[in-house]
């Protein structure tokens, strides 16, 4: 029993939520606790996307392959791993284009030159959050795969935007089918046709 004299403290603010550091983040990782599950953190919020299903899967596989050839040498394509871009965020995008080469790095890194995500069941949620957390983070090059509707929506210009959530988003917006190609802003002389990303 607690003596009647002992007075629990009451905060003198409402509840909040418990948000989450980028190494905290990693280290319930390295635990285990997102084996088999696409986790990211946004803001501090733990986000957990549904399983990957064949399509997406085979689209992330082209994807893949094409930007590897379009970008060569000297760049790391980096699938569904850590790309902290703050204290609080690392969105883990599907695909990641990174310069350099994995001997030559010893922390995750915090820019890329193209991130790809592919979307079946999270297009609003990339062209969205994801949208204003890279043009934020500033992505130059951002890529959503539109698998349903067999397009590339190209995000290109990250710009402040009080307005837009994050205070960022994109000033060029370009939709793309799949007779179209397009170049990475870093390897501007590759076309990556959009036919060949789609399954």
């Amino acid at each position: 029993m607690m003596p009647s004299d002992v007075a629990t403290p009451v905060p003198a603010t409402p509840p909040r939520n418990l948000l989450w550091t980028v190494d905290q983040f990693h280290y319930l990782g390295d635990l285990g606790m997102f084996e088999g599950r696409r986790a990211m953190l946004i803001d501090g919020v733990i986000v957990e996307e549904g399983a990957t299903n064949p399509p997406h899967r085979i689209a992330l596989e082209l994807t893949s392959e094409a930007v590897r050839t379009a970008f060569g040498h000297g760049w790391r394509v980096c699938v569904q791993m850590p790309l902290v871009l703050g204290q609080a965020t690392d969105p883990e995008p599907d695909l990641a284009v990174v310069a350099g080469t994995p001997r030559g790095t010893t922390t995750h890194p915090t820019t890329a030159a193209l991130v790809v995500e592919v979307a079946d069941s999270s297009l609003r949620f990339d062209t969205t959050v994801k949208l204003a957390v890279y043009a934020a983070g500033s992505i130059a090059d951002y890529w959503v795969l539109d698998v349903n509707a067999r397009r590339l929506l190209v995000f290109r210009d990250p710009r402040a935007d009080p307005t837009a959530a994050h205070g960022h988003t994109y000033l060029t917006q370009l939709t793309l089918g799949p007779s179209d190609a397009i170049a990475p802003l870093a390897a501007p002389g590759r076309m990556v046709n959009v036919a060949d990303l789609l399954p």
